[in-house]
């Protein structure tokens, strides 16, 4: 029985970092990247993955489930359906149609801005942010202040990737899962 026929709660216990590629010096010398485009194509590491992040969020009960561009919608997508809710989308200036919200940030090396459609909560709805890769944790601490100030009740985050030795867990003000960690 492969991982698509497995109960999606209840996932078999597999290392997912064999299936995650590890690029040096990129985007820039000094930077190791964990590519999960490996884990993407092998259908069974993705369901697995896609299933522990389900069992990791489904005890905050969200209403949405909040992808932060690009490689958050990734993960964001088979959540909110696996959960039964709605997905939405937190994007870079000028990506999403309509009126928006935004929120400046200050990174290590600079200044962001993330935007979410003026309509996309309704006050009080229950959310849950997800991201690719949590690091520093300027983006997705940035993307739970700008959740909030468009109404949302932030229950919980959730990363496909934590790197622990940068400690971004310590900026999250809210509860965290994390699929694979390294330290």
């Amino acid at each position: 029985m492969n991982a698509t026929q497995q109960d999606s709660f209840n996932p078999p216990k597999i290392d997912l970092k064999q299936y995650i590629r590890s690029i040096p010096d990129y985007p820039k010398k000094g930077i190791l990247f964990y590519d999960i485009s490996t884990l993407l194509r092998n259908a069974d590491a993705w369901q697995i993955a896609a299933a522990r992040m389900a069992n990791g969020v489904a005890k905050w009960n969200p209403d949405l489930v909040a992808g932060i561009e690009s490689r958050g919608f990734v993960s964001a997508s088979p959540l909110a359906s696996s959960l039964g809710c709605g997905m939405i989308m937190i994007r870079k200036p000028g990506k999403l149609p309509g009126k928006t919200i935004s929120l400046n940030y200050d990174l290590e090396y600079g200044q962001n801005c993330l935007h979410i459609q003026e309509d996309a909560v309704q006050p009080g709805q229950r959310v849950v942010v997800i991201d690719d890769l949590l690091a520093t944790g300027g983006t997705l601490q940035a993307s739970i202040e700008l959740l909030r100030k468009v109404g949302a009740e932030v229950v919980g985050a959730a990363a496909l990737i934590e790197l622990k030795e940068l400690k971004g867990r310590e900026k999250i003000d809210v509860p965290l899962h994390s699929v694979i960690t390294y330290e």
